[in-house]
């Protein structure tokens, strides 16, 4: 499969899941060392605007900056994955790929597909029956953009595709989105 290289100042949905469905977070740490990695990865060269970490597959929805050698974004987030899955690797004495193939990307067009996406990642868990109330989910960016604590996340941004805090949660709580295929793993 060809896969396009990412560009500057777009949008995408980034997403992969476990070799053969296995689980890629096998501890709590593991998610926190993910985020870990992803600052230290991805915020130089995107702005991260939602994530959900699920045990077998994660979704981020990221802009990317603007940067002199765009191969350098494609580049970054394989560093980055290939970080995750060789710490995973030697930690638990395993071998052999964690992912299922390289990330997968979509470019998000438009404002109504952003916020069908952030809608669609931040409810995950209760899609996929890992929790019952998605808001509780503690590996979602979900309650960074409640929260006033400082955050990476691009906060106001977010919030603005929603027109303020109050309709965020609502269109969360009512699952008020079209659900887009192009979002799934499937």
């Amino acid at each position: 499969m060809q896969y396009e290289p990412l560009k500057s100042e777009q949008y995408y949905h980034i997403f992969n899941r476990g070799n053969n469905r296995e689980d890629i977070f096998l501890e709590e740490k593991n998610y926190y060392y993910f985020l870990n990695l992803m600052k230290k990865y991805v915020v130089p060269i995107a702005d991260v605007l939602a994530y959900c970490l699920l045990k077998n597959h994660f979704h981020l929805f990221i802009r990317t900056k603007q940067v002199d050698d765009e191969s350098l974004i494609s580049k970054k987030f394989s560093d980055f994955f290939n970080a995750y899955a060789k710490a995973i690797n030697k930690q638990y004495n395993r071998s052999g790929s964690l992912f299922k193939d390289r990330f997968s990307r979509k470019i998000i067009k438009d404002e109504n597909q952003m916020r069908n996406l952030i809608i669609y990642i931040h409810t995950n868990p209760t899609h996929h029956g890992f929790e019952v109330d998605f808001a509780k989910y503690k590996y979602s960016s979900y309650n960074s953009f409640l929260s006033d604590r400082e955050t990476l996340l691009d906060r106001e941004f977010v919030l603005n595709q929603f027109g303020d805090k109050e309709n965020y949660k609502y269109v969360h709580q009512t699952k008020n989105f079209e659900i887009d295929e192009s979002f799934s793993l499937e």
